[in-house]
């Protein structure tokens, strides 16, 4: 039992959750032993997203007894969001549930920190790759595979933006509702995807991508808090498509399911100045649908 939070004490039990989950997790999805229902419109979930948020939440209300514990797939606990908590552990059980059911290996498991309601510490465990990514702003970045002992994560900025590179990495949705309207004013970009949001992130901070967008605003504190922790730990730009910074304080999330009210950018400062302004132009011209409303 921990009473007081210090990510060095809660990181090694916490990546033993994860992979111990990760693994149960991997092996119901290669046996398809799973039920899948809808939650809302393009929203799905499994037995296995809520058997995880059941074990999960258990596990962290008794490492951390002092914190609030806030699960996706427990609506019940998005309440402790507004209750003063200093400490907000968000729990992600599967992070690409979509990737997860089509039996792709791009799904995660997910915890971030937030306190005092900033992003703190962040952990992605893929169970595909038996990979763990883990750290924060004050504790830095490091990864591990399997049982090996861990070690850095290379931070590596790509090269800038040109014309014969441009690599932007953008939802599925996004694509389809902003992809034509982006490429439209920005001709050089090439577009890629992956099923999570915090695999995403792990593209841009190892440069692979030079900036990940998503426009929709419908993604969660549960999918944001661990991948932004890592991001700015990396010393990547989170900001929405005016500049302004991410922010996680309940005037700017939305009350009853804790969705980000801004749109998100992640990057290196490179896009973000080159890019920015244009994806905002072309999200602010063109409705989902594609067509020009300016």
């Amino acid at each position: 039992m921990m009473t007081n939070v210090s990510v060095t004490d809660a990181d090694p039990p916490i990546r033993e959750l994860l992979r111990h989950w990760g693994k149960e997790a991997e092996q119901l999805s290669m046996q398809q032993q799973f039920q899948v229902t809808q939650k809302g419109l393009d929203d799905y979930v499994t037995s296995v997203d809520r058997e995880l948020d059941r074990q999960l939440s258990a596990a962290f209300a008794t490492l951390f007894p002092q914190d609030g514990i806030i699960t996706e797939e427990n609506s019940r606990s998005r309440r402790v969001f507004h209750q003063g908590y200093r400490h907000l552990w968000l729990i992600d059980p599967v992070d690409g549930t979509e990737s997860f059911i089509e039996g792709k290996p791009d799904y995660s498991l997910m915890v971030g920190l937030l306190t005092a309601y900033q992003p703190m510490a962040g952990w992605i465990y893929v169970p595909a790759q038996d990979r763990m990514y883990f750290g924060g702003p004050e504790w830095g970045l490091f990864q591990t595979r399997g049982n090996y002992a861990p070690e850095p994560l290379p931070v590596r900025e790509p090269l800038p933006p040109s014309v014969g590179y441009c690599p932007v990495m953008i939802g599925a949705r996004d694509q389809m509702n902003f992809g034509r309207a982006i490429a439209t004013l920005i001709p050089e970009i090439q577009f890629h995807s992956l099923g999570s949001f915090g695999l995403k992130v792990i593209e841009v901070i190892c440069g692979r991508v030079g900036l990940y967008v998503y426009l929709n605003r419908r993604v969660k504190l549960w999918d944001t808090t661990g991948p932004l922790a890592l991001a700015q730990a990396a010393g990547l730009v989170c900001c929405d498509l005016t500049g302004e910074p991410i922010r996680f304080q309940p005037d700017v999330i939305h009350a009853e399911t804790l969705s980000h009210q801004q749109t998100i950018v992640i990057g290196w400062p490179s896009y973000i100045e080159a890019l920015r302004p244009r994806i905002r132009q072309a999200f602010n011209d063109w409705s989902p649908a594609g067509i020009y409303r300016g």
